[in-house]
């Protein structure tokens, strides 16, 4: 399916972006960290041309309005909402699922909205390190290679819970990559909301993510009112 893009370069009539990742973070003027180790060094194409892709990026800037000197409330809602969608790797119908689901629970929509994307398994094999990349991740889990509390898991949008065990298939663990991650788990960072043991690479929920234990560049309270109007 081809994919339509606006004038400004946002949105796609498509099942998924398929499109060079790095464009995605220069065209908000950040890294979203979708390609894994490579954003972190100074290969990262925001660190060498941190402007917006395409023919006319060095002179018109990011987020500029028809006609003001800066975009709309409505396209500054619009661009959050988007930039938090594309770090997840969600799809607009399966983001809006998540957002009719945040409202329905207690507590802040916004804040509720990153709890529920932050139990999506494909990003909890993330923060477990067991992917460099969000994008990863989801290719590990809907290959079959992860298993949670006993049983195969191959849908990433699968939701954890406190207590879930998250390890990996038998079969797997004969893997090239497997056996490279192995010896580079060490040095990883990992959220206080899991545990690794590192020695059987058998990771654990402890609890639920809260607030803090989300990343805090997405303006939660843009997203609401995007959806709001």
């Amino acid at each position: 399916m081809t994919a339509v893009v606006r004038k400004g370069g946002e949105g796609y009539k498509m099942a998924r972006y398929t499109g060079p990742t790095c464009r995605v973070c220069r065209r908000f003027g950040e890294k979203l960290m979708l390609k894994g180790e490579k954003c972190a060094t100074p290969k990262c194409p925001v660190e060498k041309r941190n402007s917006p892709p395409g023919e006319h990026g060095q002179t018109r800037g990011r987020g500029r309005g028809r006609g003001r000197g800066g975009a709309s409330d409505r396209g500054l809602q619009l661009r959050e909402k988007q930039k938090l969608r594309f770090s997840y790797g969600v799809l607009e119908r399966q983001f809006r699922r998540f957002f009719e689901e945040a409202k329905k629970r207690p507590g802040a929509t916004g804040e509720t909205l990153l709890v529920l994307l932050g139990r999506r398994l494909d990003n909890v094999v993330y923060c477990l390190g067991f992917a460099d990349s969000r994008a990863q991740a989801r290719q590990i889990v809907g290959h079959g290679h992860i298993m949670v509390n006993g049983r195969r898991a191959g849908i990433p949008s699968f939701l954890v819970k406190s207590g879930d065990v998250i390890k990996w298939c038998e079969a797997s663990k004969k893997t090239e990559y497997y056996k490279r991650l192995a010896e580079e788990i060490e040095g990883k960072f990992m959220p206080s909301w899991l545990s690794l043991d590192k020695e059987s690479m058998t990771g654990r929920v402890l609890n639920l993510p809260g607030k803090d234990d989300v990343e805090a560049k997405f303006s939660v309270k843009a997203v609401v009112e995007y959806y709001s109007r």
